[in-house]
């Protein structure tokens, strides 16, 4: 092997010729892809116990007909009461199992949907098998699409009527949205909606960090890095429970350390970012709306680990 193919297989820092426009374009969509794959995967959760619902809920139906029995019979209106409760609870357990039935459906979908020709086939059976105001299929609609074309997801996002879905599902929808324009640029964009967000009433611990993490990035990057750090600190990245949310809660502390001047946190969180996966540096780099500190120390590392860096440019729209 002669001198000049050894230095063809190592990883060169020396600027290469310029791309052509088609070659660069589609680099740029797998940098794009990449990052929303890792800002976006999830880990598999462990099925609902539906048979200790029911028994729960079967318990409060005996209790209220044992109560309509003991009482006197001159209360007859407890009798209906305890019917009316009855036919309550057994709408529900239907409701339930349907909707746990179609969560399960939509999620064995999302799962077998990890390579290209999965994702088309699991986008059809979306758009066949559900409705087309079905929330729930809308949002897995839109978390496939953001692994291929962001505006595609966006549109599927706007689609939704947040004034007459479930506030949950309106603040997950904004949430997904915010994330979707953080991503590719649009901070201004992202803060109007991180801003209807209210953490205050997440009580499920990891809606409630992924909602803090997506606000506090737009917050660090429109001028509130003070307000994004101090609510970035009150959850802990390393912690096993928010594993899923992880490159995210790295990468919003990324900017809002360097938003304020802090580099020595912004250099750490690369840093943490790095270690998870090399790649994730790129959206640091070439992006607008980059603090240029965090963008020059995202770069220096790059180097630094032999990676040729390559520029991720906004997506045409």
């Amino acid at each position: 092997m002669s001198e000049d193919d050894r230095d063809d297989k190592k990883p060169s820092l020396r600027p290469s010729a310029a791309p052509s426009n088609k070659k660069k374009k589609k680099k740029d969509k797998e940098e794009v892809q990449r990052e929303l794959r890792e800002l976006t995967k999830g880990e598999e959760r462990p099925p609902f116990d539906l048979k200790k619902l029911y028994l729960r809920g079967g318990a409060v139906v005996v209790l209220v007909w044992i109560i309509a029995f003991v009482v006197p019979a001159s209360f007859w209106w407890v009798k209906i009461v305890a019917a009316v409760v009855t036919v309550a609870a057994a709408g529900a357990a239907i409701w339930v199992k349907r909707y746990l039935d179609k969560t399960q459906a939509i999620g064995a979908l999302l799962k077998g949907a990890d390579t290209e020709e999965g994702r088309k086939e699991a986008l059809a059976r979306l758009e066949s098998d559900f409705k087309k105001d079905d929330t729930t299929a809308v949002i897995a609609k839109a978390q496939l699409q953001m692994q291929e074309d962001p505006r595609a997801a966006l549109a599927t996002l706007e689609g939704v009527n947040l004034d007459k879905v479930m506030a949950p599902i309106a603040a997950q929808v904004r949430a997904m949205r915010a994330m979707i324009h953080l991503t590719i640029g649009e901070v201004q964009e992202a803060r109007a909606l991180a801003d209807k967000l209210d953490l205050g009433k997440q009580q499920e611990p990891k809606t409630r960090a992924m909602f803090a993490t997506v606000a506090s990035e737009a917050w660090a990057r429109t001028g509130q890095a003070k307000k994004a750090v101090d609510t970035l600190e009150l959850f802990n990245p390393e912690d096993d429970e928010l594993a899923e949310l992880r490159a995210q809660m790295w990468r919003a502390r990324a900017f809002a350390y360097a938003g304020s001047n802090d580099m020595k946190g912004a250099s750490r969180a690369l840093k943490k970012l790095a270690e998870m996966n090399p790649h994730l540096l790129g959206m640091f780099v070439g992006q607008k709306k980059i603090h240029p500190l965090l963008e020059r120390e995202a770069k220096q590392m790059v180097m630094r680990l032999g990676i040729v860096p390559r520029k991720m440019v906004r997506q045409r729209v």
